[in-house]
């Protein structure tokens, strides 16, 4: 995807990453959703964008054009299609798993940090200037962080204006905008709508008052209840709860704490928010996004896997997703807790650990109470007074006090660095560094050869992981099917 060049479409400019256009028209012929997310079509008789799939009438070849990102289109004067609402389509899996700057840049608009901290300081974490941020992630995307942090702010503030009876005003500032004047043009450009009638106009559900419903879109296959049901088998009492249909955790978020309920809807994922302050929405969302694995890509997938025992494998589990993280640092405390022990044995250590120092919430909802201890919280104990073995209490408290110390688990972390940060901990080894950087930083691409587990299943099977170099950048999946197989084996 290297290279720019310059497109007119009735005066509008845009400046667009090198696609296929040809085998993009293919794909809105053919209302493809597999390529939602991928790219939007820019229509230049309407003036508007739409995702592959809409189904509206297919428009002559002649009058599109295809950006990657809803932000070139905005930034280009189209506006959002109101049918196929194309600012609301999975994130693009070609972005969520690279591991480069512009990757990462990705994952950390998603997170807020443009609306929270500025673009000087989106810059600094990735190691640019402000200026040679601007210039690499235009020349990779075709728009620039602010236009891609200003897509966002506008799906956010439509979301809050469509489930919640917010005054516009604070729906303004909520969605990271700077003025309510500010939030009412891009409202008008995007949408060709005002906020008024954006909210007007919604067919809104029956919720409860102080929380808000969104409806996370995903490509199929999705197999939503497996991954559920996976992250429900390791709930922490206090922090989670799972009851085989819902999934409910707490959360910390930049500016302040939540509770969300999650359950699979008919094509998407149904989420239900608390939140203690209505500015955390995007944040909220991209993490649970990336605790289910929503963009990921399981037709590229299936593709890395034709001709080899694992081509069975992903027929047998169509959609397999792997399991992510709503915070790195959590993930990684997680893992240390549950090495060498039993799955049950892992779930009473981590309550005994949100008992002894774990945040309670303001107002506990349920079953709900706690916040996952922070890290500075854990490397306050006394390894000795742990519950576990010496040697590993002393892991914990080593490991915690790393990552209050800086070290970077979050959405725009540098994979290599944060494994060989983890590796030079006491205590660490490549089975628990890898298995982090697998589900704390998204690496689609780590076979953990090293897990007992997945070495028994490909034994079963026949399969040589030493060739395992096939499957990639794939082989996190790999490892997903290989779990899903041999849990299928014990419930034999």
């Amino acid at each position: 995807m290297a290279g720019t060049r310059e497109l007119l479409s009735e005066g509008r400019g845009i400046v667009v990453t090198m696609l296929d256009q040809e085998a993009c028209y293919a794909a809105i012929r053919g209302r493809d959703r597999r390529f939602d997310g991928r790219f939007v079509t820019v229509v230049s008789s309407t003036g508007i964008y739409c995702r592959p799939s809409c189904a509206a009438q297919t428009p002559r070849r002649a009058n599109v054009r295809f950006v990657p990102t809803a932000a070139v289109a905005q930034a280009a004067g189209f506006r959002a299609c109101k049918r196929c609402l194309p600012d609301a389509a999975p994130g693009s899996p070609d972005w969520d798993v690279r591991a480069d700057v512009v990757g990462r840049v990705v994952r950390l608009v998603d997170d807020g940090v443009v609306d929270r901290e500025g673009i000087e300081a989106l810059a600094a974490r990735v190691g640019y200037s402000p200026r040679q941020l601007r210039r690499l992630v235009t020349g990779e995307l075709g728009a620039g962080p602010l236009a891609l942090a200003r897509a966002r702010r506008a799906q956010t503030a439509r979301t809050l204006l469509e489930t919640t009876d917010l005054p516009v005003v604070d729906v303004a500032f909520a969605a990271g905008f700077g003025s309510l004047r500010q939030c009412n043009d891009t409202i008008r450009e995007v949408y060709a709508a005002t906020p008024s009638a954006l909210r007007d106009g919604a067919r809104r559900a029956t919720t409860t008052p102080g929380r808000i419903a969104v409806r996370l879109a995903y490509r199929e296959p999705c197999d939503v209840g497996a991954v559920l049901a996976f992250i429900g088998a390791h709930a922490i009492a206090g922090v989670e709860s799972w009851d085989g249909t819902t999934y409910r955790r707490s959360l910390r978020l930049p500016y302040g704490s939540a509770v969300a309920d999650v359950c699979a809807g008919a094509g998407f994922v149904a989420v239900t928010l608390q939140l203690a302050d209505v500015r955390d929405l995007t944040p909220a969302v991209a993490r649970i996004r990336h605790l289910l694995d929503l963009d990921a890509d399981p037709c590229a997938v299936a593709e890395a896997f034709a001709g080899s025992a694992l081509a069975d494998l992903s027929r047998r589990f169509p959609g397999c997703r792997m399991a992510g993280s709503v915070d790195g640092a959590e993930t990684a405390l997680r893992t240390l807790l549950g090495q060498q022990v039993s799955l049950a044995a892992a779930r009473r250590l981590g309550a005994r650990l949100v008992e002894t120092c774990g945040t309670r919430l303001p107002e506990p909802d349920g079953v709900i109470t706690h916040l996952f201890p922070e890290p500075g919280a854990v490397a306050a104990l006394d390894p000795e007074t742990l519950p576990m073995p010496r040697a590993r209490g002393r892991s914990l408290v080593t490991l915690a006090a790393s990552l209050d110390d800086g070290l970077d688990l979050g959405p725009g972390a540098d994979r290599e660095a944060a494994e060989s940060s983890l590796l030079a901990l006491p205590g660490i080894g490549p089975w628990t560094a890898r298995y982090v950087r697998m589900r704390a930083l998204a690496d689609p691409d780590v076979l953990l050869t090293e897990d007992l587990a997945v070495r028994r299943a490909a034994s079963g099977l026949e399969l040589d992981l030493t060739a395992g170099d096939r499957w990639r950048p794939w082989r996190s999946y790999a490892t997903g099917l290989l779990y899903a197989h041999a849990l299928e084996e014990m419930a034999a």
